[in-house]
């Protein structure tokens, strides 16, 4: 036992203190006690990569611990997750390239890659919330998320049209909910009059309400094969030194018809999922992106980081700053954590 110091309850000018805060924090009883801000594995969304064929688990080399899966062993991890407590995944697909043009054609092919991953998910374990990428990037051999005219420019319009369809086909699948991750204007009204037009009303949209043109999307580029192969995604993606249009692009999706939204990445933009807090009553979820997530998890395979508490405060700051739920790819590893603890 250390030697003890008797100190008086007094600063050196002899004025009593009436407030402690340290009273609040002396042990780990009372530190539980008053913790604002919780994390619960329900809380979490776990994005996956599906690739075609079987038995199949590719690694990702600039995502630890993250794989591509074929459709077998995505439901075994599907399950795990359950079972962990994760009651919602995100499938995003892995498109040889091959099977990919100008077009994005594979996106809407029948019975393709997400299709059959959707109904297998859905028909093995249907409490879990199955949502669906819904961009053309995977699916073009260009790597943009839209149509591309002769001078590089991404076409409107005409995406979402096609954003339309690929979300009809993801709800004839049994798609809970469906995720336009492509930040072309007016996609959440066409898509909400296309579902509700098809018989789909009770498909839900998560909207990426405010995605930004991050740095931060680097590994998640290489699990899909998806980078850019000419410019860049600025004239469809949000300028990172812009609030006040990500208030916008919040507002109308709100007034589109969005059942959740979606601020992308979460760690840089805390500011804005606060304001985006304070300006709806939707459900607001924080995506902790790829680069975010194996910035971490480099630093903690070097030793210079403790990676798992690392985690679980970048998760906590998310919700600290607003967010409902999260997406990230620590989702498993933090929900077996949290588990171990309660």
């Amino acid at each position: 036992m250390p030697q003890t110091i008797q100190i008086q309850s007094k600063c050196s000018n002899g004025i009593e203190l009436l407030k402690r805060p340290r009273r609040n924090r002396k042990n780990a009883a009372i530190r539980l006690l008053v913790q604002e801000n919780h994390l619960q594995p329900h809380m979490m969304i776990a994005p996956l990569f599906v690739i075609d064929g079987a038995h199949i688990k590719q690694e990702i080399p600039s995502m630890p611990a993250v794989y591509r899966l074929s459709a077998d062993l995505l439901l075994r991890e599907v399950v795990e997750l359950y079972q962990l407590g994760i009651r919602a995944v995100n499938l995003f697909p892995y498109i040889p390239a091959e099977k990919k043009d100008s077009f994005g054609s594979e996106s809407i092919r029948p019975d393709n890659l997400l299709q059959k991953a959707v109904r297998l998910l859905k028909k093995e374990i249907p409490e879990m919330i199955v949502m669906v990428d819904i961009a053309l990037d995977p699916f073009t051999d260009h790597g943009h998320d839209g149509y591309v005219d002769e001078k590089g420019y991404v076409i409107n319009d005409a995406t979402v049209e096609r954003l339309g369809e690929m979300s009809v086909i993801a709800a004839e699948a049994g798609a809970d909910i469906v995720a336009p991750s492509d930040m072309m204007d007016g996609r959440i009204k066409y898509i909400r009059n296309q579902l509700d037009q098809a018989g789909y009303q009770d498909v839900g949209i998560l909207a990426y309400a405010a995605k930004y043109a991050s740095a931060f999307y680097g590994p998640f580029r290489d699990a899909l094969d998806s980078k850019p192969k000419f410019g860049d995604k600025k004239s469809y993606q949000l300028n990172p030194a812009n609030q006040r249009e990500a208030m916008l692009e919040i507002e109308l999706d709100e007034q589109e018809g969005a059942d959740l939204l979606l601020i992308k990445p979460a760690l840089a933009y805390l500011d804005i999922i606060a304001k985006a807090r304070a300006q709806t009553n939707l459900p607001i979820g924080g995506y902790h992106v790829s680069g975010e997530y194996s910035m971490i998890m480099a630093a903690a395979q070097k030793g210079w980081i403790d990676g798992d508490r690392a985690m679980m405060e970048c998760l906590l700051s998310i919700r600290r700053a607003g967010a409902d739920f999260i997406l990230t790819y620590a989702a498993k590893n933090m929900a077996a954590i949290l588990r171990m603890s309660n």
